[in-house]
This record gives C-alpha cells, structure tokens and sequence, in this order.
C-alpha cells in the first residue's frame, strides 16, 4: 500500500534527480530499438507506434483479433503476431492503411526540421 508509494515519490525529488545524474546508466534515446541496435530503428520505432494506435481503438472498440483480420483482410494468426511485436513483415503503409479501415484520418506532415538538439525524425501522434 502506502509503504510502497513513499520510496517512488522520494526519488523523483530534486535531490534524486541529483543524486542520479552521478551517472550510474547511460543516457538513451527517444528511440529504444535504435539503443539496442535494431537494423532500421526509426522505422520499426514508427511501426510500434502505429501498431500501439491500432491496438488501443481495437481495445477501446471490444473488437476481437478475428474482427480485425477481416476488415484488414489478413489472417487472424498475423493480427496475433503484429499484437505481439511481431510486425516487421507490415510495411508503414499497410499499418497507415489499417489504421484507415478503423475510420482513422492519417496525416503525413513534412516540414523543415528547426531543432539544433535533436535529428530530424519521423513522428506518430
């Protein structure tokens, strides 16, 4: 209960902030597959975005694996898998598209890149 709480909350204090930045870990990036050296990070790291909208309106619809496949026309065993992580043999655009089938508008901005302090990237919102 309670006990529980108080160390979470005692670490996040300025102090704790302090005390971590004696650096005991190493810093990543926004990007955890790039981190670990996955070959094409940025686009894995987008497609487990996408894959994470779908899962989220497939759950908040009460829509089940089966449901889904048919409105992707894929099989229910591929939904399963893509669920699971397992989504490399779904381009971006395939996961775009199914997000489309779920009544989902997809807009794709591109615009100059102006931060100095981080890479230009690719973002879900």
């Amino acid at each position: 209960g309670t006990d529980q709480a108080a160390p979470a909350r005692g670490r996040t204090d300025c102090k704790g902030e302090q005390a971590m930045s004696d650096k005991g870990y190493e810093t990543g990036s926004r990007n955890v597959f790039k981190d670990i050296g996955v070959p094409n990070a940025e686009e894995h790291f987008v497609k487990a975005q996408l894959v994470f909208k779908i899962d989220t309106i497939l759950k908040e619809r009460g829509m089940k694996q089966v449901d889904a496949a048919g409105l992707f026309g894929v099989r229910q065993p591929d939904i399963s898998k893509m669920l699971r992580g397992e989504f490399r043999q779904f381009s971006v655009e395939r996961l775009l598209r199914f997000l489309v089938a779920l009544n989902q508008d997809v807009e794709i901005i591109v615009k100059p890149h102006r931060s100095s302090t981080h890479a230009p990237a690719l973002h879900v919102a």
